[in-house]
């Protein structure tokens, strides 16, 4: 009779996966979001704030295709985390990081979502940042017939 063990995830592969897990959603709820202030942007919809001098000031349309490719990249790279590949990871903490930078400059049109998306797209990089690869839960092997 032979015994076989099977390893169960410890508690930090456990908090590990689950930091993906929270990094791609939240990637993909932003992205998404993102997608409709560019298209809202690229309507030109009454909704956004006109601020006359401000230092990084583009067209709105300029902003809303900023926001737009950035937005559907960010799906994109969310979509591919719930995989945890290790490219994934680091496209997910540079498209974070360049909504926060757009976010930031779009402050003036659009405040109070600026702010929301810059702190959540802080803890997606603080998620993804501080997970270690070798953490993460691997599938187990695939058990063959004897």
């Amino acid at each position: 009779m032979t015994h076989t063990t099977q390893s169960v995830p410890g508690k930090t592969a456990i908090a590990a996966g689950g930091l993906v897990i929270f990094a791609a959603t939240m990637l993909v709820i932003v992205g998404i979001l993102d997608v409709f202030r560019g298209i809202m942007a690229i309507a030109d919809d009454d909704i956004f704030l006109a601020t006359p001098r401000y230092v990084f000031r583009f067209d709105l349309a300029g902003w809303g295709w900023i926001h737009l490719t950035l937005g559907a990249l960010a799906v994109l790279v969310g979509v591919f985390l719930f995989r945890a590949v290790l490219w994934a990871r680091v496209t997910g903490i540079v498209i974070a990081a360049l909504l926060i930078m757009a976010n930031f400059l779009s402050l003036p049109y659009y405040p109070l979502w600026s702010l929301v998306a810059i702190a959540l797209n802080a803890f997606v990089i603080w998620a993804l940042c501080l997970v270690n690869p070798d953490e993460l839960p691997t599938a187990p092997p695939a058990r063959g017939k004897r």
